[in-house]
Formats: structure tokens, C-alpha cells, sequence
């Protein structure tokens, strides 16, 4: 269920031995993803968020079902991927050109598709290139909005910090990529949200053994699975639906 404005509070805390939180976040539904992510995370017994598009979902529909199954989220992420025209290859489906009715739609549509592709309803959503609005000059409009009026939480990319859980705005998460980085890059930005209490939202998209453009190392994401498994270091890593509403919850005093 959306929490349009869950408001701060003083009084927040996580679980009992938990000193921070961690989701591991994936977007595209990469070939990668399914052939390499999945089998590894699930060699740990770690559930990540998958933020998919439908259409790029469907050559491997019988394993993402299967993650469903196994606990995994999947999560909105439109249903075409419409980023700035800045990025050239996007011109013809630029965020500059869109209206809040067009992008609203264009979620929309994304959730009717997943629903039928996976039998499943996303609770969560990622901004596309970490974009938040549409339109242009005098005429650009945040949609984050309307990403709090359908979603639980909506999560950002290419921020650089953790999320303070008793005072963030759910509807606009910080994402920080992990991409290209080796393990002892994540570690830090483990440990410095560990110690200050906050919730690291790691964004991801391919995954493989070389440091290219937008990889993740298969190495950084065992570490990380490893890591994060050591009781002693109190991290609780969950999917960023469970993360949320444990957070939302607390801030409701519930």
C-alpha cells in the first residue's frame, strides 16, 4: 500500500541486533541478471529487488517467475526506460518531451504488463537513469508524486549516500550505483551506513567478471553476500518492499 508522506520521527530503531540496513537493487532485467545474479544470490539465500521492463523480462519469463517464487521482488521500472534526451540513444523517448499524464500512463501500462508477465504487483519503483521529472523551462514537473500515490517507495540512482530510515523521503530513495566497483568500494559504503544507523540502496545492472560499463562484479556481489551474512556485523539485507515497510511501520509507531 502507497505511503504518500510518512512523517519523520525520533523515536526509530531497528531490529534487535540490526545496525543497518542493505537492499541490493538491479534494473533492466539484464540476461546477466537471470544467467549469473539470481543462482548467486541464491547460493547465499540473499533476496535483492529487480526492477524489470516487461518486454526485456520475457526471454527469460520461466526464471524470473522462479524468483518470484523463491522471495525476490520485482519492482517497476516503466514500461519502455524514457531517461533524458541528453542521453542521445534516448532522444526519440526523452523525459523532456513527456507530460505527468504521458509518464503516469507509461507506469501504468509497466504495471498492467508485469502483472500479467509474472503474476505479481510491484510495491516499488526506480526512476529511470534516477530521473524524477518531466517536461522542460517553466514547464518541468516532478513526477515523484505520482510515484508516491502508487507505490510504496520509489528508489533514485547515482546518489552518494545511505538513506537516513527515520526521516528519508520513501517516494524518493538515494540509489548509489555499484557498478564497476570492487568489493572494498561497497564495504565502505556498508560500513559507513552502519555506522550511522542508515539503509543502503545498492543499484546494479549487469553482472560479470570484468570491470566494464555498468558491470557489477560477480566478485563484489559474492563478497557482499558474504560480508553481510557475518552476524557480528548487524547488517540486515533484505529487499528494498521489506526494508521500506519495516521503516514506514516504525515511523507510523506501529
Amino acid at each position: 500500500m502507497p505511503h504518500r508522506d510518512v512523517p519523520p520521527t525520533k523515536a526509530f530503531a531497528w531490529p534487535e541486533g540490526v545496525q543497518c540496513a542493505l537492499s541490493l537493487t538491479f534494473d533492466d532485467a539484464k540476461p546477466s541478471q537471470a544467467a549469473l545474479g539470481l543462482p548467486l544470490l541464491d547460493e547465499y539465500g540473499v533476496k535483492a529487488t529487480f526492477y524489470i521492463l516487461p518486454e526485456a523480462a520475457e526471454p527469460d519469463v520461466e526464471v524470473w517467475r522462479k524468483a518470484v517464487a523463491d522471495g525476490h521482488e520485482i519492482g517497476n521500472h516503466t514500461m519502455s526506460h524514457p531517461c533524458s534526451g541528453n542521453t542521445i540513444f534516448m532522444r526519440d523517448n526523452a523525459l523532456e518531451d513527456y507530460t505527468l499524464e504521458r509518464i503516469a500512463a507509461e507506469i501504468d501500462r509497466a504495471q498492467a504488463a508485469i502483472r500479467d508477465l509474472l503474476g505479481v504487483e510491484p510495491r516499488t519503483f526506480a526512476y529511470t537513469c534516477g530521473h524524477t521529472s518531466v517536461g522542460r523551462g517553466t514547464q518541468l514537473q516532478s513526477y515523484i508524486p505520482l510515484v508516491a500515490e502508487r507505490f510504496l517507495a520509489g528508489r533514485g540512482w547515482r546518489e552518494l549516500r545511505h538513506n537516513c530510515p527515520e526521516f528519508c523521503d520513501m517516494a524518493h530513495l538515494y540509489g548509489v550505483p555499484v557498478d564497476q566497483e570492487p568489493f572494498e568500494e561497497a564495504k565502505r559504503l556498508i560500513d559507513d551506513a552502519r555506522e550511522r544507523g542508515g539503509w543502503l540502496i545498492l543499484a546494479s545492472h549487469h553482472i560479470g567478471p570484468e570491470p566494464e560499463w555498468q558491470m557489477t562484479l560477480e566478485t563484489t556481489l559474492r563478497s557482499i553476500c558474504e560480508y553481510t551474512q557475518e552476524s557480528k556485523n548487524g547488517i540486515w539485507l533484505d529487499t528494498l518492499a521489506n526494508v521500506a515497510q519495516y521503516a514506514c511501520d516504525q515511523r507510523l509507531g506501529r
